[in-house]
């Protein structure tokens, strides 16, 4: 029994650390971008040597894949995409946008990351391409979801209310951090959505 609650232990304290490291990293490159953000500041944040950083993460963009890993875990679980419910997963998206607006360091690093990451030659940029398929692909399978059970106003496209609401939660994000105090960034959700829904969201 003890020799197996040690490993525990130091596993926990080097999860605990890694978590102290992905989130100094959040802070950085959200403030200075991937190019700009650097490794040595990250490590003064948490009060550790390059080195000792090193040893966590083998190099930046290592760094950056598990800050971006992070982020997307914790909309993930907001969100409930597991379920089969269109129009759960349009509350879902909700919920995502709702939490964000708690979280203004994850904000800004996905606004000026995905910025940069236009560059081909940007580490992030396959990610974020990636990642834009895959929120349009699921927002559009969502309201396919409630096409399928009457829940879609009549002559609404899928595709076309997919993209629209995922350019909607970038622009609000960008509007949100330049004036916090006017923009309601789950409201404006709210309200864009509703007329595109036969039942209440």
């Amino acid at each position: 029994m003890t020799s197996t609650g040690k490993p525990r232990g130091s596993y926990a304290k080097t999860a605990a650390r890694r978590r102290e490291i992905l989130e100094a990293g959040i802070e950085v490159f959200s403030s200075n971008g991937f190019r700009s953000g650097s490794i040595r500041e990250i490590a003064e944040r948490v009060g550790m040597s390059q080195a000792g950083l090193l040893h966590h993460f083998s190099n930046k963009n290592e760094l950056l894949a598990g800050v971006l890993e992070l982020r997307d875990d914790e909309s993930r679980r907001i969100s409930n995409l597991d379920s089969p419910d269109g129009l759960e997963h349009l509350r879902g998206l909700v919920r995502v946008v709702e939490h964000n607006a708690s979280v203004p360091g994850l904000v800004e690093l996905h606004c000026v990351l995905s910025a940069e990451a236009t560059s081909p030659d940007h580490p992030a940029h396959s990610y974020f391409v990636n990642r834009y398929r895959w929120v349009i692909g699921i927002t559009k399978a969502s309201f396919e979801g409630a096409l399928e059970a009457g829940q879609l106003t009549p002559g609404v496209d899928p595709a076309s209310a997919a993209r629209s609401f995922v350019a909607l939660m970038d622009g609000l994000q960008v509007q949100w951090l330049l004036d916090k105090e006017s923009v309601d960034m789950a409201e404006e959700t709210r309200r864009f959505l509703r007329p595109l829904l036969t039942v209440p969201l």
